[in-house]
C-alpha cells in the first residue's frame, strides 16, 4: 500500500466535545470550540453579545434588534415560527431556545443534523446574570462575560442599598390598554418591580400575563402605573382615571424591549423604574 493510500485509510480526527447543562437540566454535548450559533430569542441574543460572543451568531430572529450589529445577521424567522430549513442551511454548532415549548419539535430534526439545542430559561435578574456567565463558558469568552455579569450585579446591589429604607410603592404594570393585560405571579417582571422599590398590586394573580376585567382593575387603585411603551399602550386604561396614580401624575412609560427581555438590559429597566418611583438616577 502506498503512503498516499495509507493516509487515505486513516480515520478522520474526531471533533473534540464537552458536556454542558442547560436551564432544563439537560446534558448537551457541544464542540469544544463553538463558532457558529443561532439564537431564537432577543434576550438570548443580547446576552450573547454582552458575553463577548456576538460574532459567533450566524442567525437570529426578526425580533432580535439589539445591539445594532444584529441588523447584519441573517434572520431565521420569528421566535414562534423559525424557519427550520434556513437554520439547518446555516450549519450551526448550537441553537439556543428560550422556552421548552419548542424543544420537542426542534430536537429530533436538529439532532439528525448533529446540531445541539440549548434551552435558556432566565426568569429573574439572577437568571440573566447567570446566563451571561454561562454563555462566556460556552463560547470561551469568560473574562468578558464575567466582567459584564459582575457589573450587572454591582449596579443591582448599589440600587438595593440606596432603596433599602424607602417605602414600597404600589404599582400597576399595564402591558396593553385594551384588552387590559398586566403581570402576575409567574412573570419575571413582578420581581423586577420589587428590585426597583415597588410592589406589583397584581403579584398574586395566577399566570404570567393575565387579562383583567374592568371590574377587577377598578378596585386596584395603584399609586403608580408603569406602561410598556407601544402603539396600543399610550395611556392608562380608562378604569384608572380616578386612581391615585392618574390624579397625582404618576404614570410612566418604559421601552417595551428592555422591560420584556430577561437579559443584560434588565438592570437598565430596574434603574429606570426606580427613578420613576423614588427619584433614583442611573
Amino acid at each position: 500500500m502506498s503512503a498516499c493510500s495509507r493516509r487515505a485509510a486513516l480515520p478522520s480526527r474526531a471533533i473534540e466535545t464537552h458536556e454542558v447543562t442547560d436551564d432544563l437540566g439537560r446534558q448537551i454535548s457541544l464542540p469544544q470550540h463553538v463558532t457558529r450559533a443561532i439564537s431564537l430569542a432577543p434576550s438570548i441574543t443580547e446576552s450573547i453579545f454582552a458575553a463577548g460572543a456576538g460574532d459567533r451568531l450566524v442567525g437570529v430572529t426578526t425580533y432580535c434588534n439589539y445591539p445594532a450589529e444584529t441588523a447584519s445577521i441573517e434572520k431565521v424567522g420569528d421566535t414562534l415560527n423559525p424557519n427550520i430549513e434556513r437554520i439547518i442551511a446555516l450549519k450551526p454548532d448550537l441553537v439556543f431556545l428560550s422556552t421548552a415549548s419548542q424543544l420537542e419539535a426542534f430536537t429530533q430534526t436538529l439532532a439528525e443534523q448533529k446540531i445541539a439545542v440549548y434551552v435558556s430559561n432566565a426568569v429573574s435578574l439572577d437568571g440573566a446574570v447567570a446566563g451571561v456567565r454561562k454563555y462566556g463558558e460556552i463560547f470561551e469568552t469568560i473574562a468578558k462575560a464575567n466582567a459584564t455579569a459582575a457589573e450587572m450585579e454591582r449596579r443591582s446591589n448599589a440600587l438595593n442599598d440606596r432603596l433599602k429604607d424607602q417605602a414600597k410603592v404600589r404599582v400597576f404594570v399595564q402591558i396593553s390598554k385594551e384588552p387590559l393585560f398586566t403581570i402576575g405571579k409567574a412573570s419575571f417582571l413582578t420581581e423586577t418591580i420589587e428590585h426597583a422599590g415597588g410592589i406589583s398590586i397584581t403579584k398574586d394573580v395566577e399566570s404570567a400575563y393575565p387579562k383583567l376585567s374592568k371590574e377587577t382593575a377598578l378596585a386596584l387603585n395603584p399609586d403608580a402605573i408603569i406602561m410598556s411603551d407601544s402603539e396600543d399602550n399610550r395611556e392608562p386604561n380608562e378604569v384608572f382615571k380616578n386612581s391615585s396614580a392618574v390624579k397625582n401624575g404618576r404614570v410612566y412609560k418604559i421601552n417595551a424591549d428592555i422591560i420584556s427581555r430577561p437579559g443584560p438590559r434588565l438592570v437598565d429597566a430596574i434603574e429606570q423604574i426606580a427613578g420613576f418611583l423614588h427619584g433614583e438616577k442611573n
